[in-house]
């Protein structure tokens, strides 16, 4: 099983960092168009701005707790510093995709790019080694397929091991209605002694 490429008839939330701007406003239109080519209605896009790859993570759960889409494209640009810093933000934010996607079921494409370099980051926005936020748009239609794939086989599987004459029988008579004890104390006859039949006997003799 796996997913297909159609974004028919389903919402997608765009999360996209300000901070290095030249990089991210490239993922987001790369994304963006990603999304349109696979069937995605534009209104049913939806783009969020956050200030750096750190906010991230809560702006995606935002908006996967609303029940709105049917996944969430997360894109940034983090560049490798002279400090610890970089490595901090990288932990965090790839922690914060993968643990908002878990607790609300809402897939998260990851379209963060964790650079050393400038170049690096513009080769990976367009130039040599293609456009990341287009790739992270197409995982995200395909998640997204994919899980509305699986949710239907296990309501199917559900279905099929009730037996249908268990299932006609259940809608059609409804709940059994269950004597109560009193009722089933009042049916049963009280024994007759042997003595007392045979002294009736004698007196009619």
């Amino acid at each position: 099983m796996e997913g297909e490429l159609n974004a028919a008839g389903k919402r997608f939330g765009i999360v996209v960092a300000r901070f290095n701007a030249f990089i991210t406003e490239r993922l987001l239109q790369s994304a963006y168009d990603g999304l349109v080519r696979c069937g995605a209605v534009k209104r049913d896009i939806g783009i969020v701005r956050v200030p750096g790859a750190f906010e991230i993570p809560s702006a995606a759960r935002t908006l996967a707790e609303t029940g709105k889409y049917d996944a969430i494209v997360c894109l940034g640009c983090l560049l490798r510093g002279d400090t610890a810093h970089y490595d901090v933000i990288v932990n965090e934010v790839t922690r914060g995709i993968g643990q908002s996607a878990q607790e609300t079921g809402v897939p998260h494409a990851f379209g963060v790019l964790t650079c050393d370099t400038l170049e690096q980051a513009i080769d990976r926005a367009g130039l040599k080694m293609g456009n990341k936020g287009f790739e992270a748009a197409l995982a995200a239609v395909e998640m997204a397929a994919l899980k509305e794939a699986i949710s239907r086989q296990s309501s199917a599987i559900s279905e099929q091991q009730i037996p249908r004459s268990a299932r006609n029988e259940n809608t059609a008579r409804g709940p059994r209605p269950t004597a109560s004890r009193r009722d089933d104390k009042s049916k049963i006859k009280p024994a007759k002694n042997k003595r007392t039949t045979q002294r009736a006997k004698k007196k009619r003799t």
